[in-house]
């Protein structure tokens, strides 16, 4: 099968997070990570869908956080059988229309058909599909001059709470987790287009675990090479599938589903420092990793670093790259359950990564990422 034509997909818009307490989810984005709060649903859609809803911005990242409103709508349902998560990913085309025809013709399942919605500004087109990303579904919309938000919602006259002092700028990418990942991958390839980017796998034997041995994965990126869109993909590596991370997530999130979702940002030490200032707690990185970075970097070709290495050991960021000056900086925030203490807040979590030329992944801070929930998950503790 030759490349897939283009579905037109301009960026990741939004993530629609279905969550059981939603002030605390206000509190999370306003107070701690400096988002804006831009609107709320509006009557019809606390009537009639059955769900009350805050949006939240920052850069070009939009969150909308829905609560259940009694029983029978689409957040009510997700959380009888999940806890907090992911439920959509809202992506912007180019031209609704085209694109439903083409993922109609390529076996795509939608939902529902294109609707359109106007208002006195701009004009909405939206449908929706089902994907084999558990119970996410994906959102494609296309804008015609400036309609406020999605049909049901209400955009406040300025905005409210933070003012992204951290510089959030865009979506970088979005990771899912699987049992197996090979019918999402021939999914993202023969219905959405998407092409291989990317690929690794491990296994963490130095860090302990059933019968002295570690446990491993295997992860593949797919991207909409037109957008730079891209899709991490993960599945649990033998031996010891069941005490794999990306298995615990699945008994977690009582299924697939979205594991995390990277956040950009272009001073990722400013970013770090004044999160931590605001209460922000990050997955915690091995001491070993910043003995063993002068030697990787050498070795990875990548030359000197813009960032001091003590300022990264200090804010505990990982630092991975290919060739002279191609390098990438990331750091984990903790996931959900475990910064509120509540396994039904989800195991799912954020990303902060800066690009500097380098547009994978590093398999050094994947393994670092994989090693690090590990451990976490060996003392008890939740990442």
């Amino acid at each position: 099968m030759g490349t897939a034509t283009a579905l037109g997909i301009r960026r990741i818009e939004a993530l629609h997070y279905y969550v059981r307490d939603l002030e605390r989810s206000r509190g999370f984005y306003t107070q701690k990570l400096d988002f804006a709060e831009v609107g709320k649903s509006g009557t019809g859609l606390v009537e009639g869908g059955h769900q009350q809803a805050l949006v939240f911005e920052a850069g070009a990242c939009r969150v909308v956080c829905s609560s259940p409103v009694g029983e029978g709508g689409r957040a009510d349902r997700f959380l009888k059988k999940h806890p907090d998560g992911i439920g959509s990913i809202v992506f912007e085309v180019e031209d609704a229309a085209r694109a439903y025809t083409l993922l109609e013709g390529r076996g795509g399942t939608p939902i529902h058909d294109v609707r359109e919605s106007s208002s006195a500004t701009g004009t909405l087109k939206m449908f929706v599909i089902a994907t084999p990303f558990g119970d996410t579904t994906f959102r494609f919309v296309e804008r015609s001059g400036d309609f406020p938000l999605y049909p049901g919602f209400e955009r406040y006259d300025a905005p409210q709470g933070g003012s992204n002092s951290s510089g959030f700028t865009n979506f970088d990418h979005v990771t899912a987790n699987f049992e197996t990942m090979t019918p999402a991958l021939l999914w993202l390839e023969h219905v959405l287009g998407f092409e291989r980017f990317w690929q690794v796998e491990f296994h963490t034997d130095d860090v302990a675990r059933v019968d002295d041995h570690g446990s491993g994965l295997r992860s593949v990126v797919m991207w909409d090479k037109a957008s730079g869109v891209k899709f991490a993909n993960n599945e649990p590596h033998r031996p010891n599938f069941k005490e794999s991370q990306i298995n615990v997530f699945h008994e977690e999130h009582r299924g697939d589903g979205v594991q995390h979702v990277a956040l950009g940002v272009s001073n990722i030490g400013s970013a770090v420092r004044g999160l931590r200032a605001r209460g922000v707690e990050f997955m915690p990185t091995p001491k070993t990793y910043y003995q063993a970075l002068p030697s990787r970097l050498e070795k990875l070709g990548i030359g000197s670093l813009a960032e001091p290495l003590q300022e990264l050991e200090e804010l505990e960021i990982l630092v991975d790259g290919d060739g002279p000056g191609r390098y990438l900086l990331q750091i984990f925030l903790k996931d959900s359950a475990g910064m509120y203490g509540s396994p039904e807040a989800g195991p799912f979590f954020y990303e902060i990564i800066q690009r500097h030329g380098d547009e994978g992944f590093g398999a050094g801070n994947f393994r670092a990422l994989f090693e690090s929930i590990e451990r976490e998950q060996r003392t008890g503790a939740k990442p």
